[in-house]
Protein backbone atom coordinates (compact mmCIF):
# COMPACT_ATOMS: atom_id res chain seq x y z
CA UNK A 1 0.00 0.00 0.00
CA UNK A 2 1.77 3.45 -1.15
CA UNK A 3 1.71 6.01 1.70
CA UNK A 4 -0.15 9.36 1.54
CA UNK A 5 2.61 11.45 2.53
CA UNK A 6 6.54 12.27 3.21
CA UNK A 7 5.49 14.69 5.46
CA UNK A 8 2.40 14.68 6.65
CA UNK A 9 1.00 18.42 7.47
CA UNK A 10 2.74 20.25 4.59
CA UNK A 11 1.34 20.78 1.00
CA UNK A 12 3.58 18.41 -0.87
CA UNK A 13 3.71 17.82 -4.78
CA UNK A 14 4.86 14.57 -6.06
CA UNK A 15 7.21 14.67 -9.39
CA UNK A 16 7.75 12.08 -12.29
CA UNK A 17 8.49 11.99 -15.61
CA UNK A 18 7.92 9.49 -18.32
CA UNK A 19 9.63 8.92 -21.56
CA UNK A 20 13.57 9.47 -20.72
CA UNK A 21 14.09 6.23 -22.64
CA UNK A 22 12.51 7.28 -25.06
CA UNK A 23 14.41 7.41 -29.10
CA UNK A 24 11.41 10.42 -30.30
CA UNK A 25 9.08 12.93 -28.78
CA UNK A 26 8.72 14.65 -25.51
CA UNK A 27 9.84 13.86 -22.13
CA UNK A 28 6.72 14.55 -20.04
CA UNK A 29 6.82 15.61 -16.46
CA UNK A 30 4.02 16.24 -14.16
CA UNK A 31 3.73 17.61 -10.62
CA UNK A 32 0.22 16.56 -8.64
CA UNK A 33 -0.74 17.53 -5.39
CA UNK A 34 -3.30 15.63 -3.67
CA UNK A 35 -5.59 16.28 -0.62
CA UNK A 36 -5.23 15.53 2.72
CA UNK A 37 -7.33 11.80 2.98
CA UNK A 38 -6.41 10.83 -0.48
CA UNK A 39 -7.17 7.23 -0.80
CA UNK A 40 -7.39 5.22 -4.18
CA UNK A 41 -6.04 1.81 -3.49
CA UNK A 42 -5.40 0.79 -7.38
CA UNK A 43 -3.31 3.59 -7.65
CA UNK A 44 0.27 2.43 -8.05
CA UNK A 45 3.76 3.27 -10.29
CA UNK A 46 2.35 3.38 -13.99
CA UNK A 47 4.73 0.74 -15.42
CA UNK A 48 2.80 -1.22 -13.01
CA UNK A 49 -0.34 -0.85 -14.60
CA UNK A 50 -2.09 -1.73 -17.42
CA UNK A 51 -3.27 1.35 -20.13
CA UNK A 52 -6.32 0.74 -19.49
CA UNK A 53 -5.67 1.36 -15.98
CA UNK A 54 -3.78 4.13 -16.00
CA UNK A 55 -6.41 5.71 -18.18
CA UNK A 56 -9.48 4.87 -15.77
CA UNK A 57 -6.86 6.76 -13.28
CA UNK A 58 -6.28 9.78 -14.89
CA UNK A 59 -9.41 11.28 -14.45
CA UNK A 60 -10.00 10.76 -11.23
CA UNK A 61 -6.45 11.98 -10.79
CA UNK A 62 -7.11 15.03 -12.64
CA UNK A 63 -10.61 15.57 -10.62
CA UNK A 64 -9.75 15.21 -7.15
CA UNK A 65 -5.91 16.59 -6.64
CA UNK A 66 -5.72 19.80 -5.56
CA UNK A 67 -3.34 20.92 -8.14
CA UNK A 68 -1.76 18.64 -11.29
CA UNK A 69 0.42 20.29 -14.00
CA UNK A 70 2.20 18.37 -17.10
CA UNK A 71 5.02 20.06 -19.18
CA UNK A 72 6.10 18.18 -22.34
CA UNK A 73 9.89 18.92 -23.23
CA UNK A 74 10.57 18.48 -26.63
CA UNK A 75 13.21 16.65 -28.78
CA UNK A 76 15.07 19.72 -29.60
CA UNK A 77 15.61 20.84 -25.99
CA UNK A 78 16.79 17.46 -24.92
CA UNK A 79 19.20 17.38 -27.89
CA UNK A 80 20.64 21.23 -26.77
CA UNK A 81 20.31 20.18 -22.48
CA UNK A 82 20.32 16.10 -22.07
CA UNK A 83 17.71 14.20 -21.48
CA UNK A 84 18.99 14.38 -17.27
CA UNK A 85 18.96 17.83 -17.56
CA UNK A 86 15.59 18.12 -19.09
CA UNK A 87 13.81 15.51 -17.28
CA UNK A 88 14.67 17.91 -13.58
CA UNK A 89 13.63 21.44 -16.11
CA UNK A 90 10.46 19.75 -16.96
CA UNK A 91 9.80 18.81 -13.52
CA UNK A 92 10.97 22.19 -12.47
CA UNK A 93 8.12 23.80 -14.67
CA UNK A 94 5.21 21.61 -13.62
CA UNK A 95 5.35 22.80 -10.20
CA UNK A 96 5.92 26.31 -11.31
CA UNK A 97 2.70 25.85 -13.19
CA UNK A 98 0.51 24.44 -10.24
CA UNK A 99 -2.22 26.72 -9.24
CA UNK A 100 -1.30 25.83 -5.45
CA UNK A 101 2.32 26.70 -4.24
CA UNK A 102 3.83 22.87 -2.80
CA UNK A 103 5.82 23.32 0.67
CA UNK A 104 8.11 20.23 -0.42
CA UNK A 105 8.68 18.67 -3.64
CA UNK A 106 8.86 14.24 -3.66
CA UNK A 107 10.67 13.29 -6.25
CA UNK A 108 10.80 9.83 -7.80
CA UNK A 109 14.61 8.68 -8.57
CA UNK A 110 18.02 9.95 -6.95
CA UNK A 111 18.62 13.32 -9.38
CA UNK A 112 17.16 16.41 -8.94
CA UNK A 113 18.20 19.83 -8.78
CA UNK A 114 17.23 22.17 -5.80
CA UNK A 115 14.01 24.48 -6.98
CA UNK A 116 14.25 28.16 -5.71
CA UNK A 117 12.35 28.11 -2.21
CA UNK A 118 10.91 24.94 -2.09
CA UNK A 119 12.69 21.96 -0.41
CA UNK A 120 13.08 18.49 -1.93
CA UNK A 121 13.42 14.83 -1.34
CA UNK A 122 14.42 12.01 -3.39
CA UNK A 123 13.16 8.75 -3.76
CA UNK A 124 14.35 6.01 -5.76
CA UNK A 125 11.17 3.73 -6.36
CA UNK A 126 9.09 6.48 -5.11
CA UNK A 127 6.62 6.30 -7.57
CA UNK A 128 6.05 2.65 -6.09
CA UNK A 129 5.86 4.29 -2.48
CA UNK A 130 4.08 7.37 -2.12
CA UNK A 131 0.38 7.81 -3.97
CA UNK A 132 1.44 11.56 -4.95
CA UNK A 133 4.19 10.67 -6.88
CA UNK A 134 2.59 6.99 -8.39
CA UNK A 135 -0.12 9.82 -9.59
CA UNK A 136 2.38 12.09 -11.20
CA UNK A 137 3.66 8.75 -13.11
CA UNK A 138 -0.38 7.96 -14.24
CA UNK A 139 -0.47 11.65 -15.06
CA UNK A 140 2.83 12.02 -17.43
CA UNK A 141 2.63 8.48 -18.88
CA UNK A 142 -1.06 8.88 -20.10
CA UNK A 143 -0.33 12.45 -21.72
CA UNK A 144 2.75 11.10 -23.20
CA UNK A 145 1.14 8.49 -24.89
CA UNK A 146 -1.63 10.50 -25.84
CA UNK A 147 0.93 12.85 -27.48
CA UNK A 148 2.46 9.71 -29.73
CA UNK A 149 -0.80 7.95 -30.44
CA UNK A 150 -1.40 11.88 -32.15
CA UNK A 151 2.10 11.65 -33.90
CA UNK A 152 2.09 8.27 -34.72
CA UNK A 153 -1.52 9.57 -37.46
CA UNK A 154 1.36 12.29 -38.30
CA UNK A 155 4.35 9.66 -39.07
CA UNK A 156 3.23 6.45 -39.95
CA UNK A 157 5.61 3.37 -40.27
CA UNK A 158 7.75 3.58 -36.73
CA UNK A 159 5.05 1.86 -34.97
CA UNK A 160 4.89 4.95 -32.42
CA UNK A 161 1.47 3.62 -31.49
CA UNK A 162 2.04 0.08 -30.07
CA UNK A 163 5.91 1.30 -28.94
CA UNK A 164 4.87 4.48 -27.97
CA UNK A 165 9.06 5.72 -29.34
CA UNK A 166 10.79 3.16 -26.98
CA UNK A 167 13.54 1.29 -29.11
CA UNK A 168 11.42 -1.49 -29.75
CA UNK A 169 12.95 -3.69 -33.72
CA UNK A 170 10.11 -2.31 -35.14
CA UNK A 171 11.11 1.01 -34.51
CA UNK A 172 14.61 0.63 -35.11
CA UNK A 173 13.77 -1.21 -38.37
CA UNK A 174 11.84 1.68 -39.31
CA UNK A 175 14.67 4.67 -39.04
CA UNK A 176 16.87 2.11 -41.23
CA UNK A 177 14.05 2.06 -43.76
CA UNK A 178 12.65 5.80 -43.32
CA UNK A 179 15.21 7.59 -41.57
CA UNK A 180 14.76 10.42 -39.18
CA UNK A 181 11.52 12.57 -38.11
CA UNK A 182 11.38 15.91 -37.15
CA UNK A 183 10.44 14.76 -34.02
CA UNK A 184 12.77 12.10 -33.12
CA UNK A 185 15.99 12.89 -30.71
CA UNK A 186 19.05 12.84 -32.53
CA UNK A 187 21.88 12.98 -29.84
CA UNK A 188 20.18 9.16 -28.76
CA UNK A 189 22.80 6.86 -29.99
CA UNK A 190 20.49 4.77 -32.83
CA UNK A 191 19.70 8.28 -34.44
CA UNK A 192 22.70 9.84 -33.53
CA UNK A 193 24.41 7.29 -36.21
CA UNK A 194 25.41 8.44 -39.60
CA UNK A 195 23.04 5.84 -40.77
CA UNK A 196 20.60 8.36 -39.77
CA UNK A 197 21.55 11.47 -40.93
CA UNK A 198 18.87 14.81 -39.56
CA UNK A 199 16.65 15.38 -42.50
CA UNK A 200 16.60 11.43 -43.60
CA UNK A 201 12.95 11.47 -43.29
CA UNK A 202 11.15 11.78 -46.70
CA UNK A 203 7.78 13.82 -46.41
CA UNK A 204 6.60 11.41 -49.48
CA UNK A 205 7.17 8.83 -46.29
CA UNK A 206 4.61 10.23 -44.55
Amino acid sequence: MLASSLNPGLVEAGCDEAGRGCLCGPVACAAVILPPGFDCPQLNDSKKLTARQRERLRPFIEENALAWAVVMVPADEIDRINILRASIEGMHRAVDALSVKPEHILVDGNKFSPHPGIPHTTVVGGDGKYMAIAAASVLAKTHRDEFMLAAAQQYPGYGWERNMGYPTREHLEALARLGLTPLHRRSFGPCAASLFPPGSFKEEDK
